[in-house]
Parts: structure tokens; C-alpha cells; sequence
């Protein structure tokens, strides 16, 4: 079984058991989280779509803990210029243990 929910503005599909990394959520590592905006869910070929969520659905996880991403380098140049700026970025994750969709 397995449910698309939309997290943060962001689509995701998600399966009992399994992680996910999302956008950072607020709340401290072994506390639970609920996402009730499931779009889709999946039950051994059986699909239930939503208009815009599913009824009754709900998933529950488990917060890991917060990471942060492979580092991105922003680099800017204009040429004949002189100018170059460099600059770096990591994003910050939240890693989920989804433990159930019910």
C-alpha cells in the first residue's frame, strides 16, 4: 500500500516502513508527525483519488531527526567585468520513518 501526500506544497509518495526526507518540519527528533492531505492512495491495485483529499485517510511517521543536503555552489560571473561572486548553499531536511497509512 502506498498513499501520495502533498507535505510542505510538495507532492510525495510514501510507503509503510519507509523513509522520506522532506523540507524541514518543525518538532524535535522521536516526535510523531500526521499528514492528513493525502491526494491518492494504492491498495494492491485498488486506487482511491481524492477531490482534492482522500476521506478518512491519514499518515503517521516518526521524525529521525534533521539533516542537511549536498552542499549546491551558486557562482555568478559577468564577463569583461571583473565581477565573480561565488557563493554555497545546503538545504535543511527532516528525515521521516512513515509507520503507517490508515
Amino acid at each position: 500500500m502506498y498513499a501520495i501526500v502533498d507535505i510542505a506544497g510538495r507532492q510525495t509518495k510514501v510507503e509503510g516502513g519507509k523513509f522520506i526526507y522532506t523540507n524541514k518540519l518543525s518538532g524535535n527528533e522521536g516526535d510523531a508527525v500526521e499528514f492528513a492531505n493525502v491526494l491518492l492512495t494504492d491498495d494492491n491495485g485498488t486506487l482511491n483519488v481524492g477531490a482534492p483529499f482522500v476521506e478518512n485517510i491519514k499518515v503517521t511517521g516518526k521524525i529521525l531527526g534533521h539533516v542537511k543536503g549536498d552542499k549546491i555552489i551558486v557562482f555568478k560571473k559577468k564577463r569583461r567585468k571583473g565581477y565573480k561572486k561565488k557563493n554555497g548553499h545546503r538545504q535543511d531536511y527532516t528525515k521521516v520513518l512513515i509507520e503507517s497509512i490508515a
